[in-house]
C-alpha cells in the first residue's frame, strides 16, 4: 500500500472538494482570516485590514488603528451604509477624509493616524483610506475579527 505525504493529500482533498461541488474554507481563499467574499476584512488584534474581491484579497494588508479602551471597535459583520469624501467629526471635532461608514452608530474606515487610537473608526493611511473608499460599494460587507 501506498501512502501519500500530508502536502498531496491536502491538495487531493481540495481537488476533490471542488470537483464535488464543496467549498473551501474562506479564509482559505481570501487569504483573510475573514469568511466574506467582497468588501472589507478587518483584524483587530494585528491592526491590519484588507479588501475582499470575487473571494481573493485584493488590497492589503495595510496597517490601522482602532478604537481606544471604552471606545472599542465592534466585532462582526456589517454592511457599507454610506460615503462621505470629506466629512467633519461633530462629537470628537476633527477632520474623517474618506470616510466609509459600516455602522449606524457612526463607526467609518476613514483617513488618520496611525500612531494614535481611535473613538472607534478604523484609521488608515491617506493611500489606503482612498484605495478603500474608491472600492468598497455601498452594501458590501465588513467583516471584523478579534
Amino acid at each position: 500500500m501506498t501512502t501519500l505525504g500530508t502536502r498531496t493529500l491536502g491538495t487531493v482533498f481540495a481537488a476533490t472538494a471542488l470537483a464535488l461541488g464543496f467549498a473551501l474554507p474562506a479564509s482559505a481563499a481570501t487569504d483573510t482570516p475573514c469568511s466574506i467574499t467582497e468588501g472589507a476584512c478587518l483584524r483587530l488584534s494585528t491592526n491590519e485590514a484588507w479588501l475582499v474581491h470575487n473571494g481573493s484579497n485584493s488590497y492589503g494588508p495595510v496597517p490601522v488603528t482602532t478604537g481606544r479602551p471604552g471606545y472599542e471597535t465592534p466585532v462582526g459583520t456589517f454592511s457599507v451604509l454610506r460615503k462621505v469624501q470629506n466629512e467633519w467629526s461633530v462629537p470628537y471635532n476633527g477632520p474623517m477624509p474618506y470616510s466609509t461608514y459600516f455602522t449606524s452608530t457612526g463607526i467609518a474606515f476613514h483617513e488618520g493616524s496611525l500612531d494614535v487610537p481611535s473613538h472607534g473608526c478604523v484609521h488608515l493611511s491617506h493611500e489606503a483610506a482612498v484605495t478603500f473608499f474608491d472600492n468598497l460599494l455601498i452594501g458590501e460587507e465588513v467583516q471584523v475579527v478579534p
